[in-house]
């Protein structure tokens, strides 16, 4: 591939753009950079005759990074999870978790046999001088001013590599190629080196460089010195925050050549401590977690072991997985909040029963009850009370036809607002009932359930009472009314026939006798009002149950309402939260290990239960504690 501007002899040199500096140009100012020979330059620009730029090679097309089913399965997990979330939390909630799928998805398909890492440090931390050591040759400025190095250079020692080098916006002409010598050790076929700008710059952009690109390499190796390796920017900036990126993380303790006796061993050791604090697991005893090294760029010492170390690193090929997988662990750490319940959720039995209680104190369920049973009794009254009683009744109503059918009266102005008040009373607390222990997006989401429901209930209660007030039918008739009808017109008949019987001996139609007439007429004076006597006894127990059954049908009405426009909507919020936690679960890479999410009954959204098993591990060893906790924790914080 030809250079731009170049000619035929230049073109056939490799120049992709990971050769900037060629033999002719500033040669004075490069070879006093590179400090080599002409010879060295020659291998340092390594003719290979092809095109690096575009990542073919003469082996073919680099494969994509492969990721393991757990690892899937959890980018799966938090794909799903992203999506039954986008209406109930916010886009800057989310943002980190988009921002992993993509860089998920842009890294799986770029290159396996590539391994990214970038050299980050401080200010005079001799980063680049770790850099030019590991590449053999001078490739990054290093020297007394400060900042040194002002933007991101990179160094592959494989081709293919020019896709990952685009990923991190490092142009062609930063991008070199490594003195490939078989002195330098190890080999370290498949790396690609970034040497950043220090991340405490004084240039912004330059910090910039480095937070950018921190979010995109495979790995980190941070470079320190005895005089900034405490140093609070550091760590509470960088390490702290990327605790959970320990087994793609390298720390350098660098210019040891400048600590007398053990002094060296005596830094290391407080570094150490100072990377516990933050949290950072150290690779100590086989264990995964982050290499913790000390050198000196300058003198070489050290160097060699660094070299293996990264040697194997890069040989494994799984550091891209395994940044995935961390960023994924931070990615649910940070939405932890938002998505795991510190109680169990959901609406209690006795919850229902105070919600469907007050909305039918609000229709006036009891009083309804009462009543329907004073109109049983009223009924059983007309039907079996005396003829005259009755005959005097109809004459009131003929009288006074005003009283006749006078309708119920409306409630008053005070009482319906009272009413009213109950009504959304009851809604709001079975709302907070139905949140609490709810993450607050989640929280707000069932209460804004509630609520929009809630708007009219009071009018289709209003409707149910005013049911109840003016029922369209009389109270049914019990099977003995027609023989205490018999009895009472039987006396009646009694009286009739002894009153006549006297009459006729006034007037002499009969013979004179008034103990027989006057005993039938007892008897019918005294039978009528005991029949009636009789049939009020007897109607007490049904009147009661009418009433009792009239109270009930209210009830259920009022609740069936209720549960239509107010629990199902909380319902169904319970339930996607049900489902997003489950995801959530599988993102975190545990296994559900028994019920974390019991929402209860409510209406026809049926019994919820515990989050269903997700997939266990995710990449990277070390994890299988860490997911048991995980598991554990939101087991016992859902019950």
């Amino acid at each position: 591939m030809t250079r731009p501007g170049g000619d035929g002899a230049e073109g056939r040199a490799w120049d992709d753009g990971l050769i900037a500096r060629r033999v002719g140009d500033a040669p004075d100012s490069a070879e006093r950079r590179d400090g080599n020979n002409g010879h060295a330059r020659e291998e340092f620009f390594d003719q290979h005759g092809q095109d690096a730029h575009s990542g073919n090679t003469a082996h073919g097309t680099p494969n994509s990074t492969a990721y393991e089913p757990e690892l899937r399965a959890r980018l799966d997990a938090l794909r799903e999870l992203v999506g039954l979330s986008r209406t109930r939390l916010d886009g800057q909630t989310l943002a980190e978790a988009g921002r992993v799928l993509d860089q998920a998805a842009a890294r799986r398909g770029l290159s396996d046999r590539h391994t990214v890492v970038a050299i980050a440090g401080a200010t005079g931390s001799g980063k680049s001088t770790l850099f030019n050591a590991l590449a053999g040759v001078a490739i990054s400025d290093t020297g007394v001013r400060r900042p040194t190095t002002a933007a991101p250079i990179a160094c592959s020692w494989t081709d293919g590599a020019a896709g990952l080098l685009d990923r991190l916006a490092i142009p062609g002409r930063l991008r070199r190629r490594p003195l490939q010598h078989t002195s330098q050790g190890p080999g370290l076929d498949g790396l690609v080196l970034v040497d950043l700008p220090d991340h405490d710059s004084a240039a912004v952009e330059h910090r910039e460089h480095v937070d950018r690109i921190l979010t995109l390499v495979d790995a980190v190796i941070w470079v320190v010195d005895p005089e900034k390796y405490a140093d609070a920017v550091l760590h509470e900036r960088y390490l702290r925050p990327m605790a959970g990126h320990a087994e793609v993380s390298f720390v350098v303790l660098n210019q040891t050549d400048r600590l007398p006796g053990d002094a060296a061993d005596q830094v290391l050791d407080d570094l150490r401590r100072l990377l516990d604090e933050d949290g950072i697991a150290l690779g100590e005893h086989g264990e995964p977690g982050a290499t913790v090294l000390s050198l000196s760029a300058l003198t070489g010492d050290g160097i060699g072991e660094l070299r293996e170390v990264l040697g194997q690193f890069v040989a494994e090929r799984g550091a891209a997985a395994r940044r995935i997988s961390a960023d994924l662990d931070a990615a649910a750490a940070r939405l932890r909040p938002v998505y795991a319940a510190g109680r169990r959720i959901g609406l209690s039995e006795r919850a229902r029963e105070e919600f469907s209680d007050r909305l039918a104190d609000a229709v006036g369920a009891t009083a309804a009850g009462q009543a329907a049973e004073r109109a049983w009794r009223r009924n059983a009254g007309k039907a079996c009370g005396t003829p005259w009683l009755r005959l005097w009744r109809w004459y009131e109503d003929q009288r006074f036809p005003l009283l006749r059918a006078k309708p119920a009266p409306a409630p008053p102005a005070d009482e319906e607002a009272t009413a009213r008040q109950r009504v959304e009373q009851a809604v709001r607390t079975v709302g907070d009932e139905a949140a609490a222990g709810l993450p607050a997006p989640w929280a707000q989401s069932v209460k804004e359930a509630a609520a929009r429901g809630s708007q009219g209930l009071p009018e289709a209660l209003d409707e149910l009472a005013l049911t109840a007030a003016n029922p369209a039918r009389r109270p049914p008739r019990p099977g003995w009314w027609p023989l205490a009808v018999f009895a009472q017109a039987l006396m009646t008949l009694l009286q009739i026939v002894g009153g006549a019987w006297l009459l006729g001996q006034v007037i002499g139609v009969f013979p004179p006798n008034l103990g027989s007439p006057v005993l039938l007429m007892i008897a019918g004076i005294v039978g009528g009002p005991g029949v009636e006597w009789a049939c009020r006894m007897a109607a007490r127990g049904p009147a009661r149950r009418y009433g009792i059954e009239a109270e009930r049908k209210l009830r259920e009405a009022a609740a069936a309402c209720g549960r239509a426009q107010v629990l199902d909507p909380v319902a169904a919020e319970l339930l996607r939260y049900r489902e997003v936690r489950e995801q959530y679960v599988r993102v975190t890479g545990a296994v559900a290990a028994g019920p974390s999410v019991a929402l209860g009954s409510l209406g026809a959204a049926g019994a919820l239960g515990s989050a269903r098993p997700a997939g266990s591990g995710g990449s990277g060893g070390g994890r299988g504690a860490e997911a048991h906790d995980r598991v554990t924790e939101l087991s016992t914080t859902g019950r």
